[in-house]
């Protein structure tokens, strides 16, 4: 079956399809749906998917690649099993999560994930729960210090969470571009990077509650998976990593498949400089 081609690019997409060992009417769970590109190559190798997304606007995405070997659902990958039980699958041959946030949260400015755009100070995958602005403006410093250091490993983490505090005395911090600022004059220029962009990961990681979400995941998909099936993760920073890696390692429902993690060859990560700090490991359901 060939696909409506999307203008999504996957990251690691022919192997995190190798790894997954898609066989024909194989179930497979695409845990993020994103933009449909490894949906896509499910399909295209036979398997037929159960997609799964937070965000609203993913539904619409999923109708335009078209196909009955699609079945999408709105919800967090976190509800996994329940989203499964609810399609009467009572097992799959395999799990895909690609846990970078997708192109189309960072390019479109009003859901508020970039801090090179101007836009309101959102960060939500799913439009529901508290957004970044009112975590940035409702916490205590203390609290806000150590959220910057835990989530986004930020050795300023302190002193941008004070400049945060005085800067809301004066008014709200409302928008991305804000918020950027005032990171930006608390840090001081960095060569590596955006100075915000540690902070920016830790909001988002806060707001979607994205490790516990991660950690219900990976437990889950020791239930879900047939004998023989595979789960394939790809993380973008070190914290997923360790979750992933600790996991697979510790439990002994699972085969590891990849004893180091692969990442994008020099070509990938020159095409897609998104996919750059992309890991992958793979773990087989015993």
């Amino acid at each position: 079956m060939t696909l409506t081609e999307t203008t999504h690019e996957p990251v690691l997409l022919h192997e995190s399809l190798d790894l997954l060992n898609v066989q024909p009417e194989g179930v497979y769970v695409d845990a993020t749906f994103g933009g449909g590109g490894h949906t896509r190559g499910i399909v295209e190798r036979g398997g037929q998917v159960v997609a799964i997304d937070q965000d609203p606007d993913a539904h619409e995405r999923a109708e335009r690649l078209g196909g009955v070997a699609i079945r999408f659902v709105r919800s967090n990958f976190r509800d996994l099993e329940a989203v499964l039980d609810a399609l009467g699958v009572p097992s799959v041959q395999g799990i895909l999560a690609d846990l970078g946030v997708s192109s189309y949260h960072f390019d479109d400015p009003e859901r508020g994930f970039s801090y090179q755009r101007e836009g309101p100070l959102d960060m939500r995958m799913g439009h529901e729960g508290p957004t970044a602005a009112e975590v940035v403006n409702t916490l205590g410093e203390e609290e806000l210090a150590e959220l910057i250091w835990r989530y986004g490993e930020e050795r300023q983490s302190r002193r941008i969470a004070r400049a945060i505090v005085e800067a809301r005395k004066e008014a709200p911090i409302a928008t991305t571009t804000q918020l950027a600022e005032i990171v930006r004059r608390a840090v001081g220029f960095r060569k590596a990077g955006h100075p915000a962009r540690k902070t920016f990961q830790a909001l988002r990681i806060y707001v979607n509650d994205e490790l516990g979400a991660l950690e219900a995941l990976l437990e889950a998909a020791g239930r879900v998976l047939a004998p023989g099936g595979r789960l394939v993760v790809i993380s973008f920073h070190s914290m997923e990593d360790r979750i992933v890696k600790h996991f697979l390692k510790g439990d002994p429902r699972f085969r590891v498949l990849t004893k180091k993690p692969l990442m994008p060859g020099p070509e990938e990560a020159a095409r897609n400089p998104r996919a750059r700090s992309a890991k992958l490991r793979a773990g087989e359901r015993r």
